[in-house]
């Protein structure tokens, strides 16, 4: 690019060769800060051999800078004209309806943002009343339920996951013993180890970690295969055949990972209290006596509201994942975006759900 005053005020810039996007991003600071504000400004574009759009976008943005701008060496009839005219219609379009403004104030962007979210929580309100309703058609028409599809899901989410729950709560057990050890040892109360990690298990951690384990593995999964049947078009093609997506794809989901959480819990539980006696044998004490502080300490209720805070759990986690593979966008990282909110979302949700139950049977005395 050359540039050289021209007149009073007047600026010339003569571009030579290729003005493509290499040459584009090369000369854009300079070109639009000598074109600013210059009055005239002249564009020779005779001694320029090929133009595409970005070079188009630069030119025109010339242009506006200098409040106008008179063309040389550009061809009435030739294919950088046509480029030119071309970039012109499309930069001069309207934008799409509904499509918001850029320039908006912190106000305005405000706004923007709580109007975007308070559509997505309408949204979510409407796909839980979808799912309720055929939940309720499901109750009524059981024969409808699609029996194969859930046993398959209950199979994914249930004995896939049973070795990685064993494992992990047998860890988690085993490490609590230990660390409940070290300081229970100063005061000589290393005997209610038990208790500590039977409590432990059976109220909190069991079904929080075995929720974990259903969002990472089972949450991701509805969200990714449901998100690629939406780019696929799958999803629009049943409901073009008249088939409710959320009755044939949803509900199986959602019952399986409803079914499988108390059961996830409970072996959670289960190889948490092996690992806790793995350490309680290691410091010397009997299994009758590990036995019996677990049997003084522990109430049937403690199993049972664990269990049921773990039903909850797959409730919201087989909802959170199909909802993020239902809503899944078009491009090429959606089912990607999809899987990772669903995990996101499923283990917020469960960490929120448990804090409610933590209130809830505190104020009910439980």
């Amino acid at each position: 690019m050359e540039a050289r005053a021209e007149g009073v005020g007047g600026v010339r810039l003569a571009f030579r060769g290729a003005l493509d996007a290499g040459a584009v991003a090369r000369l854009w600071p300079e070109a639009t800060r000598r074109a600013r504000g210059a009055a005239p400004l002249t564009l020779d574009l005779g001694d320029v051999t090929a133009l595409d759009t970005a070079g188009a976008v630069l030119l025109l943005r010339l242009e506006r800078e200098a409040g106008g701008a008179r063309w040389q060496g550009l061809p009435a009839d030739g294919p950088s004209r046509a480029v030119l005219e071309r970039t012109r219609r499309a930069l001069d379009a309207p934008r799409a309806a509904g499509a918001a403004p850029d320039d908006l104030s912190w106000l305005g962007r405000l706004g923007r943002a709580t109007v975007r979210r308070g559509g997505g929580i309408l949204d979510q309100v409407a796909f839980l009343g979808e799912a309720v309703v055929a939940g309720a058609g499901a109750v009524r028409r059981p024969w409808r339920l699609r029996f194969g599809e859930l046993m398959r899901h209950l199979d994914e989410a249930g004995l896939g996951a049973f070795g990685l729950v064993v494992l992990l709560g047998f860890l988690i057990g085993l490490i609590l013993a230990f660390q409940s050890s070290v300081s229970l040892r100063r005061f000589g109360a290393e005997y209610y180890i038990p208790n500590l990690v039977g409590i432990s298990l059976l109220r909190e951690l069991g079904p929080l970690m075995a929720a974990v384990v259903l969002a990472g593995r089972t949450g991701s999964a509805f969200a990714a295969e449901l998100g690629t049947m939406r780019v696929n078009e799958e999803v629009d093609a049943l409901r073009i055949m008249g088939i409710d997506p959320i009755a044939w794809l949803v509900l199986p989901r959602v019952l399986a990972a409803i079914l499988v959480m108390p059961v996830l819990a409970l072996l959670m539980d289960l190889s948490g209290l092996l690992g806790m006696g793995v350490v309680m044998l290691t410091l010397g004490y009997v299994p009758a006596g590990i036995a019996g502080q677990l049997q003084s300490a522990l109430r049937l209720w403690d199993l049972w509201g664990g269990l049921c805070k773990a039903a909850v759990f797959g409730l919201s986690i087989g909802l959170i994942g199909c909802r993020a593979g239902l809503n899944a966008g078009r491009g090429p990282r959606a089912v990607g975006d999809a899987a990772t909110g669903a995990v996101v979302g499923g283990i917020v949700s469960i960490v929120v759900i448990d804090g409610a139950f933590a209130v809830l049977f505190y104020r009910l005395g439980w």
